[in-house]
Parts: C-alpha cells; sequence; structure tokens
C-alpha cells in the first residue's frame, strides 16, 4: 500500500475564525493531494463556511482529554485513561521499545517545562492524543507524514505522534504560539523546530523572529496566506445613496484586536461632527465585555453595532455595504499579537480602504499612503485622524483601494501561494 497521504493535526475542526485553514485544505486537495484531517476537540456553535462543505477529507476527532485542574493526578488520569487505553495498548504492543521512549520524553517534558500542576501534566495529556493519533497513521499505512497547525499543542501533539508512528512531521506557525513564552516555555519551540523536517510561517517577520531567537537547522519558509481573489472581488457597493458611510472592523473581540480604540475614535469623529456608523463583526470572547461597556459608557449605542461571527458568505455582503475598513492591531504586553490578519487581506481586495498599525506582518502588506494608511498602534486619535482622512477624502479612498487589490495580487493570492506549500509536501519524497 503507497503512503501518499498528509495528516492534518488541528486543535479544534471546523473553526470559524480559520478560514485560512479551511482554505489550505481545500486548495491542497483540489492540487491532487490526498489528506486526513486530525481533531483534537470537538466544537460547538461554529458558523460552518461553504468551503468546509467543498472538503473531502475525513476527519477523526480524538477522545476528549481534561486538562488538570488540581493536584489529584490519579482523578486526571482515571477520568481520561479509558478514552485512550485500547489505541496506546496497541501501540504499545506493535513498538513497544519506541512507546517506552516517547513517554519517558513527554514525561520529562512535564518536568523541564512544568509551569504549574495543570500545565506540567498537559504533556501527559498530549501524550494520549499523540498516541490515537499515531495509531491511526501506523493503521491505516497510507499516511507518509504529519503536518500540525499552529506550534502550540497541535505541534507538541503532532511531534510526539511523529516520535510513536515513525513518520516525520512538519507545522505551521502563525502568531501568538510564536510569541506568547506560555504557549512554549523554555527553549520547547526551538525543540520543535529542530525535530520537524521542516516549518511554515505566514510572515517574513515571523520568520526573522524564529531564525533570531529560536535558531535551529530545520528549514523555515514564509509563505502567506492567500485568498480566493474571484470571490474577494471589487463590486457595487451595497449602499443607498443617502446612507452614512460604514467603517467595518472584523476579528474576534479579543484585546490584540484594539477595537477600544476603534470605538474611542469613533467617539472623537462624532465629536468632530462626522456622520458614519461602524460595525465591528466577530465572534465574542473574554474581551467582548469590556468593548460592550466602554460602547455604552461613551454613549455610541446608536453608531457602534457589534454583530456575531458570520460566515464567509455572508461576510462577503457586509464588505460590499462598507466604506472603510479598520483594523488597529496592537501587541500585548505578554508578545501576543497578529500576524497579516485575512480579513485585512479581504477588505484590500473589496478595494476597500484600510486603516491599520505597522505591527508584525502588516507593513508586508500595507505602504502607508500608497495601498492603505498605518497608525501608531494603541492611538485613538491617530486612528481618528486617518478615517477622517478617508471618510473627507472619496478619491482618496478610491486610489488607495485599487493599489491595494493591487497588492493582494501580487502576494496574496491562494491559488499560487498554495503551489508553494504543496512543493514542500512534494519534495518529501
Amino acid at each position: 500500500m503507497e503512503r501518499d497521504e498528509i495528516g492534518y493535526v488541528l486543535k479544534g475542526y471546523p473553526r470559524t475564525s480559520e478560514t485560512f485553514i479551511a482554505n489550505e485544505i481545500h486548495l491542497l486537495e483540489e492540487a491532487g493531494r490526498r489528506l486526513v484531517i486530525f481533531s483534537l476537540k470537538r466544537l460547538e456553535g461554529q458558523k460552518r463556511h461553504a468551503v468546509v462543505d467543498r472538503i473531502k477529507a475525513p476527519v477523526i476527532y480524538l477522545p476528549e482529554a481534561e486538562p488538570m485542574t488540581g493536584s489529584r493526578k490519579f482523578t486526571w488520569l482515571r477520568r481520561n485513561l479509558p478514552g485512550f487505553v485500547s489505541d496506546h495498548r496497541s501501540l504499545f504492543l506493535r513498538r513497544p521499545a519506541v512507546y517506552l521512549r516517547t513517554l519517558v520524553e513527554a514525561l520529562r517534558m512535564g518536568r523541564r517545562y512544568r509551569g504549574d500542576r495543570r500545565f506540567k501534566w498537559s504533556y501527559l495529556k498530549e501524550f494520549l492524543q499523540a498516541g490515537s493519533i499515531a495509531r491511526f497513521v501506523l493503521g491505516s499505512g497510507r499516511i507518509a507524514h504529519l503536518h500540525a497547525h499552529f506550534c502550540h499543542t497541535t505541534a507538541t501533539v503532532t511531534m510526539l505522534a511523529s516520535r510513536l508512528a515513525g513518520v516525520p512531521f512538519s507545522f505551521t506557525a502563525h502568531a501568538k504560539d510564536i510569541y506568547r513564552e506560555d504557549m512554549n516555555p523554555g527553549d520547547l519551540l526551538t525543540v520543535k523546530l529542530r525535530n520537524a523536517q521542516f516549518a511554515v510561517t505566514c510572515t517574513r517577520a515571523n520568520r526573522e523572529y524564529l531564525d533570531r531567537l529560536h535558531p535551529a537547522p530545520t528549514p523555515l519558509h514564509a509563505i502567506y496566506h492567500g485568498i480566493d481573489l474571484s470571490l474577494f472581488a471589487p463590486e457595487r457597493r451595497d449602499v443607498e445613496r443617502d446612507d452614512p458611510p460604514l467603517i467595518l472592523s472584523v476579528g474576534r473581540l479579543v484585546e490584540k484586536k484594539g477595537f477600544d480604540y476603534l470605538v474611542e475614535a469613533c467617539a472623537l469623529l462624532r465629536e468632530r461632527g462626522r456622520r458614519f456608523q461602524c460595525l465591528i463583526v466577530g465572534g465574542k470572547d473574554e474581551h467582548a465585555a469590556v468593548i460592550e461597556a466602554l460602547i455604552r459608557r461613551l454613549d455610541l449605542g446608536g453608531i457602534v453595532t457589534l454583530q456575531g461571527a458570520v460566515t464567509q458568505e455572508q461576510l462577503l455582503r457586509i464588505y460590499r455595504r462598507a466604506a472603510v475598513f479598520a483594523l488597529p492591531c496592537r501587541v500585548m504586553d505578554n508578545g501576543d499579537r497578529d500576524g497579516i490578519p485575512n480579513v485585512l487581506v479581504e477588505a484590500m481586495a473589496m478595494e476597500l480602504p484600510v486603516v491599520s498599525t505597522p505591527i508584525s506582518g502588516i507593513p508586508e502588506l500595507i505602504e502607508s499612503g500608497v495601498n492603505g494608511l498605518l497608525v501608531e498602534e494603541k492611538n485613538a486619535c491617530e486612528l481618528a485622524a486617518g478615517l477622517e482622512r478617508l471618510l473627507a477624502d472619496e478619491e482618496l479612498g478610491r486610489r488607495l483601494g485599487r493599489e491595494g487589490r493591487m497588492r493582494v495580487a501580487e502576494d496574496f493570492d491562494a491559488q499560487r501561494n498554495i503551489g508553494a506549500l504543496n512543493a514542500l509536501f512534494d519534495a518529501l519524497g
């Protein structure tokens, strides 16, 4: 039996906010690649994008493994082990020496990288999950390689599964999984890079950071997330002439998106007599209550609206109503940040003038004054000035919008970029 499949290891599938992963899987299949998806958990309440229904790859959901929340390790083991016993018994009988070496490695990781008891025991949880993947890989006889998205938990599980099953692995690193030390304490990320066949990241800024702080002989490739330029195409705006111009922002309601500064900028625009509406679209997260309270405190309830997560198809219709797109991303104290948010790429492909901040990989996409505007992060006054400039000068907005789509077409075409990733898989032999 020929080994010609790749196992994609994801923390949860399908996730509304990770359209780029679903698009990647679909395009790889369109290119002839055979895939199997491993999901560490089942997700509830997710919006389902149409692209998910076009994916043919089987999805293997692993048994749920709860994190340890206290010192009762035997209670934790008793609760979690039953779902994994069959897989691990099979692995041990098939490759006992490899199994024991990998178990010892996972336990050593727990000792070396422990933060609190819960974090220490997470490596045993990841070993259990890795065993379920490895048993499937060995049983199928067709999976030649494992690839993880995000270099935190999923890459750890994938590295251990790679050892247990005797197949190579690789991973794609994105944003907080790179920059937050609690995601990869000590030299753990360097260990993963050293053991991977190759690694991919989605910005040059990420690649430079990884090369500098986690030097390893593993090839590290920067491949931008692409979009479907035929889908995200400029069309007639779905607005009435008398409607106030719409400032649109999209993203999960987390602090690093800078939505609180956007709300404050809206208050400044109102004080200056600007007529507009602002819509923030995205799933609620821990920061949502802060944004909602700020809207109430600034009495912006009739101007700023929050809308929950939507499908890609619904978002396209919202883009067509917008006059300006804003995403004032920021770097958090713990290092967390965005790479190049896909919604910026989508908005620019729709020829919307965009305002963002010069952090992380965003300057690789936006050249301020040429194809968008960049303003200082965490600065509501500068953000308001940028937005007011675009609201007041429609010709400037049209020029930046045209240049923005040209920039996206140059480096963010999904069909072309998926070819670069597919070539890495082809080179595995």
